[in-house]
């Protein structure tokens, strides 16, 4: 398959000769007049009643027990992790295989990564390289799971749902429970996926959306703490802004806290999104079967949802035959005004991560060379 014949067909699909970008939010809904009335009402900060119905409509739409929103997607997963009882010197297993913002939040809480391969079936962390990295460098003691070489704690396994795939969660639960680490979700990409069922972000003890501007829907800037619990998320939200006790007048605070809390007027944003998700979700899934059929016979592959998953399809991607073809397909694509991206760099690649401990990566290697990004954004009917 030569590259231009990719071009031809997003133009085709998109009906533009003009820049195409990678995902860009679409407002077909109530966004103006919510925010408009925030303004009016001059309740722009913190406080105000689209704050409360955002939570409330996540929590409607996820199945979580109880949603704290916040002011990003990398806030709420520090504050999951400090939920979690992630401490300075802890070790937490994650994926090379992912966006900074997960590994930032780890570095903010004084704890270091481990780095275990991705699943090619998910693209997600596997969970047999999660147990078989385990049994050869940790042992579970009275203090909890400990890596036997540094005599750190493990304290937490944090798998990505790359794309908005979901993992595998039920094995990543078993491995979980078998070695005493807590499960918290990066589901930052995936708002509207599903795992047999369930939401992604409330199978593990605490999950972490992302609302920013290229995600399936948007608050400007924004995420939301997914809390498997009414009682922890009443302490996430006490806790993620800044442990304020509730007095009429005095300054009362009983802890450290956060101030991560989401301003009324980005949450007038979500709250008017919200109401349209199942038609952006639609409209995605649409788009992803016709990358799905254009690719289909070819020898490119394109990434589908797992069997056990609903997938949002947040951003669709194609695995290329070799790192030439994926070459060729990022240059001739961008060079002709359509954005396509690679795979972000693993992790270890970067300056601040290259000393993690890690197992193997074959897979993630393998997607790092052949992956890329195309055009995602949801197509008006």
């Amino acid at each position: 398959m030569k590259a231009t014949s990719i071009v031809e067909f997003v133009r085709d699909k998109y009906k533009t000769n003009e820049f195409i970008p990678l995902h860009v939010p679409t407002f077909d809904g109530n966004e103006k007049a919510y925010v408009m009335e925030t303004i009016e009402s001059t309740f722009v900060s913190s406080v105000g009643k689209f704050v409360d119905d955002f939570e409330r409509k996540v929590e409607a739409y996820t199945g979580a027990s109880k949603a704290v929103a916040t002011v990003n997607g990398t806030a709420a997963l520090h504050a999951a992790l400090y939920m979690a009882d992630v401490q300075r010197g802890d070790l937490v297993i994650t994926q090379a295989l992912t966006f900074v913002a997960t590994c930032n939040a780890l570095y903010h809480m004084g704890a270091e990564p481990i780095f275990v391969d991705v699943s090619p079936v998910s693209l997600g962390l596997c969970p047999k390289a999660v147990d078989a990295f385990l049994e050869d460098n940790a042992e579970v003691t009275d203090t909890g799971c400990i890596h036997k070489k540094t005599g750190r704690r493990i304290k937490a396994v944090v798998p990505m749902h790359t794309f908005g795939h979901p993992v595998e969660l039920d094995e990543l639960v078993v491995v979980c429970l078998k070695w005493n680490i807590t499960l918290v979700e990066d589901a930052a990409e995936s708002l509207g996926s599903f795992y047999k069922g369930k939401h992604t972000g409330t199978v593990g003890e605490l999950g972490a959306v992302s609302f920013n501007g290229n995600k399936i829907i948007t608050t400007g800037g924004g995420g939301m703490i997914l809390c498997k619990t009414q009682k922890l998320g009443t302490r996430t939200k006490h806790i993620t802004t800044t442990a304020k006790v509730a007095h009429p007048y005095e300054f009362l605070h009983d802890e450290p806290g956060f101030n991560y809390r989401m301003p009324n007027l980005n949450a007038a944003l979500g709250c008017a999104q919200m109401e349209v998700i199942e038609q952006y979700l639609k409209q995605k899934r649409l788009l992803a079967e016709s990358y799905k059929d254009f690719f289909r016979g070819t020898d490119f592959k394109f990434v589908t949802e797992p069997e056990y998953a609903q997938s949002n399809y947040w951003l669709n991607a194609v695995i290329c035959p070799d790192k030439k073809s994926r070459e060729e397909v990022l240059k001739c694509t961008n060079d002709s005004g359509v954005m396509t991206r690679p795979i972000w760099q693993l992790m270890h690649r970067l300056p601040m991560f290259k000393e993690a401990i890690r197992g193997e990566l074959v897979v993630s290697e393998y997607l790092e060379k052949s992956l890329v990004n195309l055009p995602s954004s949801p197509i008006r009917n």
